[in-house]
């Protein structure tokens, strides 16, 4: 496919076939803020709205109904699941939640080619919960932390009963920590060893591990070693894409060759912020999308994507409306930068081939008349 005919594509929101071997996809699917966009004017009709308080400020969320999903892949190959992260799928009894059945409604709605990544449960992948009291919210210690038990039965196992093949990987999340209060380096790779080496075969595995002063060499040879796959997010505390990556080594570490990189917030901006500036998602927000940073973002993923496609690997890259303002423009705004640099990469290269085709040219013309006038007669 030519340059012209690949931003056509993306103009249209294609994203499916556009750059070989990459997967775009977004956190959460069903804003009404995309209609015009992925969605036709159909699903206004269709629109539900709910009251949110966040940040002290009341917003009105409004979603397009879940079979909306089935027009959702016409766009993209790959959808983030994230409700699973507040509730799992199975409650302790073993009976279905509700998510069970709003997961089995999106499995019904979607093809059998689309790609799904699931967030693990929070009640497996967090150290400490946050909860609501009398007072406020406060804080408390997770007694589920690392509970195989419940991230097989309650999670995994439903969601392949459910979603089979189409369950592409898991997303474990784990907070923030403060370096002062956080375990030493040894002992969290030496707690998700003890987790993930229980753990039967399953769906690839990415972590996002959210604390910077955790993602050290150690940390990255242990997920080198167990086949798990490093979430490169741009988010409020961690390091930019590009400074993960010199972190990482230079790696890929999934086992499945995937490559997942999630474009959440911008940096050092709260969530609650960045919610307030997007609100309600249908547009780009210059607050968000027109800053060196949000430049930076772009660049460093298309690079990342790039040197992954180089070492065989498969990109995924998760766009959200809180990076920019509207998470399909995001997506736009990525991939007219791959195709653009691939292109300029694929001129060059060609340029050189014709330099260095002339130039041997060249060197023979020059040998062989060199020849004529020295050879016996």
């Amino acid at each position: 496919m030519n340059l012209r005919d690949q931003l056509r594509k993306i103009h249209d929101y294609e994203f499916r076939s556009v750059i070989d071997r990459v997967h775009f996809g977004t956190a959460s699917d069903r804003y009404a803020g995309w209609i015009g966009q992925i969605y036709s004017e159909e699903w206004l009709s269709g629109v539900s709205k709910r009251n949110r308080t966040l940040g002290g400020k009341k917003f009105e969320e409004r979603t397009v109904p879940v079979h909306s999903v089935e027009e959702y892949f016409e766009h993209f190959s790959t959808l983030e699941i994230d409700y699973t992260f507040y509730r799992a799928l199975l409650d302790k009894d073993g009976t279905p939640s509700n998510n069970y059945f709003v997961l089995q409604r999106y499995a019904d709605a979607a093809p059998l080619n689309a790609r799904f990544l699931l967030k693990a449960p929070q009640s497996v992948t967090a150290r400490v919960l946050r909860r609501r009291g009398p007072d406020g919210p406060d804080y408390a210690g997770n007694p589920s932390f690392l509970d195989s038990n419940i991230f097989i039965a309650a999670f995994v196992e439903p969601a392949l009963r459910i979603l089979g093949s189409r369950f592409t990987g898991v997303l474990f999340e784990q907070e923030y920590q403060r370096k002062g209060n956080s375990i030493s380096d040894e002992e969290n790779v030496s707690q998700f060893e003890q987790f993930f080496s229980a753990l039967p075969s399953g769906p690839q595995v990415h972590i996002e591990l959210r604390s910077p002063h955790l993602l050290t060499p150690h940390y990255f040879d242990w997920i080198e070693h167990r086949g798990i796959g490093h979430i490169f997010s741009h988010w409020t505390w961690l390091p930019s894409i590009g400074e993960q990556w010199n972190l990482s080594g230079k790696r890929f570490t999934a086992a499945n060759k995937h490559v997942v990189s999630r474009l959440l917030t911008p940096r050092k901006m709260p969530y609650a912020r960045a919610y307030a500036l997007a609100h309600p998602f249908d547009s780009d927000v210059p607050e968000l999308s027109e800053t060196t940073q949000a430049r930076a973002m772009i660049d460093e993923t298309a690079a990342l994507v790039i040197e992954s496609l180089k070492k065989g690997k498969t990109p995924m890259i998760i766009s959200n409306n809180r990076a920019w303002g509207n998470a399909p423009n995001l997506a736009r705004k990525v991939a007219t930068r791959i195709v653009e640099e691939m292109a300029s990469a694929e001129g060059a290269g060609r340029a050189t081939e014709a330099a260095s085709a002339e130039g041997a040219e060249r060197a023979t013309e020059a040998a062989s008349a060199e020849g004529a006038d020295t050879a016996p007669f």
